[in-house]
């Protein structure tokens, strides 16, 4: 019950401060304040509005609002988004540009599960959907499932990874981001050998911590300091009365809110401080940088608990993916058993989250894949969003990825020779 009544008093908490918020820009939006002759009214207004938007996009979960995509035919096509596995904590989703004709190359976006939406990801698609039909993973929160539902830990998730490969078939592109590539690597490994023909065409890793001690980052290190009691002790709570999976043991939104923003706090500061003399000045708008930046930031979902502790356990500290120890319902997944389906890292030289050398450790484990079907590229002076939504991924990834894509797709395999980009 403790666990329980500190979730709820940190909605209370979130809950009073929009309320607050939206007060205060009441308040200060009287049309008596025009008479007074100084600037308190404005920025009491501009405080609010800002304050009020701020807490308000923490329990909502955005909009996709993709883009109408141009094709050769020389018109604009709306793209829809459905739901082609529907299951309780993920599914698996098509962004469907309506009357074009499907594109060869189908792509499958693992989104990470790491306090962030799979809209995280909503400029890689938009990227992507000219050139590609694009699939994305699209993870619940989990304070929304009921926790009859049961389990769901980091077996449970490869587990999904192979059912969506399975359901998209062999002509599929994967290309996992940040988190997710080291369990699209073994969900890889574990359809190789339970059904090999379902394997994807190429695997793209984008930034994951393949092996976490390679290089040393301030995850890693937090991840070496503290034991698995004092973790849980520290950020597990249990979802309270207001949703559905109340009870349910999470790592909560917020508190993984509170970490993102206290590795910046600095900034952060200065980004509202300065949003907020913005909106007094009457300089902002609904779209402006500001909003569209932090309105996705700010959206955050609880994980389960025995994802959370698991990943940190499993691949963090047990380092079972970077020794080839990983187990599925007690089988081991062996990463040599991928012998056919290309492989290539992306990491940014500049990346604090998943520094270079952690994601590249892949491709010395695929000891049963051809070194032409391997290939590694870094990205100078590029941080960790930068090289899967920013102008590094923009204007040299994204073409590298669909160049890889591109020499094995069928036909062009003979033609393949290693890629290496430092």
């Amino acid at each position: 019950m403790f666990r329980m009544a500190i979730y709820d008093w940190t909605e209370n908490v979130r809950n009073t401060n929009q309320w607050l918020g939206a007060s205060a820009l009441a308040f200060g939006s009287y049309p008596i304040t025009g008479m007074v002759p100084n600037p308190f009214f404005q920025l009491v207004a501009a405080w609010g509005e800002v304050t009020e938007r701020t807490y308000s996009r923490m329990v909502a979960k955005p909009d996709w609002n993709i883009p109408a995509i141009s094709d050769s035919d020389g018109k604009d096509h709306v793209v829809s988004v459905e739901t082609l596995i529907e299951r309780p904590f993920g599914d698996l989703l098509h962004f469907k540009v309506l009357g074009r004709q499907a594109k060869p190359r189908r792509v499958l976006l693992c989104a990470p599960m790491s306090g962030h939406y799979a809209t995280l990801l909503r400029s890689t698609v938009a990227s992507l959907l000219p050139d590609c039909e694009v699939f994305i993973t699209d993870w619940h929160n989990a304070r929304d499932i009921p926790v009859s539902e049961g389990k769901f830990d980091i077996e449970d998730y490869v587990l999904y990874l192979a059912d969506f490969m399975r359901h998209l078939g062999p002509d599929t592109n994967v290309v996992a981001v940040c988190q997710p590539a080291p369990l699209a690597l073994a969900a890889t490994a574990y359809l190789a050998e339970e059904d090999p023909a379902a394997q994807p065409r190429t695997l793209t890793l984008i930034g994951g911590p393949i092996d976490p001690d390679a290089a040393a980052t301030e995850v890693t290190d937090f991840g070496r300091r503290v034991t698995m009691g004092q973790l849980e002790h520290m950020v597990i709570q249990r979802v309270g009365l207001k949703y559905a999976g109340v009870g349910r043991s999470v790592y909560p939104g917020l508190m993984q809110l509170s970490s993102f923003m206290s590795m910046n706090a600095e900034s952060h500061s200065k980004a509202f401080i300065e949003q907020i003399l913005r909106v007094a000045k009457h300089e902002a708008s609904d779209h402006d940088k500001h909003n569209r930046f932090y309105d996705e930031y700010l959206a955050v979902m609880d994980m389960t608990a025995e994802f959370y502790l698991s990943t940190v356990e499993r691949v963090f500290k047990n380092l079972e993916i970077a020794q080839n120890k990983f187990t599925v319902n007690g089988k081991p997944v062996d990463l040599a058993k991928i012998t056919n389906v290309a492989v290539k890292t992306v990491e940014g030289e500049k990346d604090d989250i998943s520094a270079p050398g952690q994601c590249v450790a892949a491709l010395d484990l695929l000891t049963g894949l051809p070194d032409e079907k391997k290939a590694s590229h870094l990205e100078p002076n590029a941080g960790h969003y930068g090289i899967f939504a920013g102008r590094s991924w923009r204007n040299n990834i994204r073409p590298l990825v669909l160049d890889f894509i591109d020499q094995n797709a069928p036909g062009n395999e003979n033609k393949v020779a290693r890629l290496k980009t430092v």
